[in-house]
This record gives structure tokens, sequence and C-alpha cells, in this order.
């Protein structure tokens, strides 16, 4: 695996085992088998690290306000997912029968977690210079598609309220399912007066976002009306 993937990661691993570990799906497990979850705690840090690195060298001019809209858009799960189905990572993961037959190799999480624990051995291996130069070539392009800060729509959604009610957006969780490496959240969002939004997501995060989503999308609607 190492050999076939070195082109791709720019990096020969001489602790090929390191590699394949990165693959390795809790439902994986078993014996002495490890599962790729160490590898991802330490790969989502140094993603961190290299990607913070990457905006302060090619913004020198904007402020921490600035910067960190465009940080948590290139480490969240959907940045690390991207760069993971470009890359086939799908194709080397380790699953257990059942997260195979229920699609585990086209699970955004599967995939986003794989891609932070290639990432960590990368470091393991090859030190920082090596995971830095495979996340300096990835996420080039994810960074400058976008020449304005990203917002996202928690921020966006605070942003209204505090201007029109005074007041902040409410978020409470309705419903959790799914098991600890898989879950799907369900999150209802409210807003002063308006009826909730209900989206699901694969963490609570994402689910927030995709209910402040549906709430701007509609007080957009609904200035669009008055404004007709």
């Amino acid at each position: 695996m190492a050999r076939a993937l070195a082109a791709d990661l720019f990096h020969r691993f001489s602790d090929s085992q390191l590699l394949a570990c990165a693959f390795v799906h809790p439902s994986a497990v078993s014996g002495a088998v490890q599962s790729n979850q160490r590898l991802e705690f330490l790969g989502d840090r140094v993603l961190g690290l290299a990607v913070a690195e990457m905006l302060y060298a090619h913004y020198p001019g904007e402020s921490e306000g600035a910067l960190s809209p465009r940080f948590t858009a290139l480490v969240r799960r959907e940045a690390l997912e991207r760069i993971a189905r470009r890359l086939h990572f799908g194709d080397h993961l380790v699953l257990a029968k059942g997260e195979e037959d229920s699609g585990g190799r086209e699970n955004s999480a599967n995939l986003a977690d794989a891609c932070e624990a290639v990432i960590a051995a990368l470091f393991l291996d090859g030190g920082y210079t090596a995971a830095a130069k495979f996340i300096n070539h990835y996420w080039a392009e994810p960074m400058a598609e976008d020449i304005s800060p990203p917002r996202d729509a928690k921020s966006s959604l605070q942003e209204w309220c505090q201007a029109h009610h005074g007041t902040l957006p409410v978020y409470h969780i309705v419903d959790r399912q799914g098991p600890a490496h898989a879950p799907s959240f369900e999150i209802e969002a409210r807003v002063a007066n308006f009826p909730a939004a209900l989206a699901k997501g694969g963490s609570k995060q994402a689910a927030e976002q995709a209910a402040a989503q549906i709430l701007l999308d509609r007080l957009a609607t609904d200035d669009g009306k008055n404004d007709g």
C-alpha cells in the first residue's frame, strides 16, 4: 500500500505499518490490530498547524478575525473528505463486513478520519516537513477558491439575530443515532418567533450549520417578499 500511495503522498514510508493503520476503521479492530483513531487525533492537530501556517503566509494583510473563518473552512470535515475522495482513500479502508455493507467506503466521516490519520502517519514517519508538503499541495486549491474570507451559516445567522432582534439563535439536539464512530445528529434551530428549522448531520456542528442555513434561506425569502 505504501508504495502504491507514495506518489500521491509525496513520501516513501520507512514504516509501512503506520500508513496501513491509517486506513483501519474502528469496526475492523480485533486482537492486536489498532484502528486509526489515535492517528486521527494527531493528524487533526498537525493539519491545524500546517493550515494556520499557510494562511499566515498567504494573507499577510488579514486580521485574526478574517483568518479564522478561512481556517475553519479548510480544516472541517468537508475539506478532509474532498481530499480523501480525490485520492480514492475509500478504496484502501479496512472495514468490518457490516460497515462495508452499509456503505462505509463512501461515508463522509470515515473518509475524513482516514485523511487525518494519513497526515499523522506522514508526520510520524517523515516529520512535519513530510506532512506539511502533503497539506500544502492538496489544500492550496481549496484555499485559493475564494479570495474573500468565507462565512459560515451559524456566524451569519448570529449576526442577523443580533442586528434585528438583539438575541442569539438557540440550538437543541432533537435526536442522536448511530454508533460512536458514525453518529447522526438532528438539531433544531430557533430564532425569535420564527418557525424552528430541523436538520441532520454527521456531527453536532454539521447539523447546526445545516439548520442555520435553512433559517437563513427562510429569512432571505421573507425579506424578498417584504421588499416586493
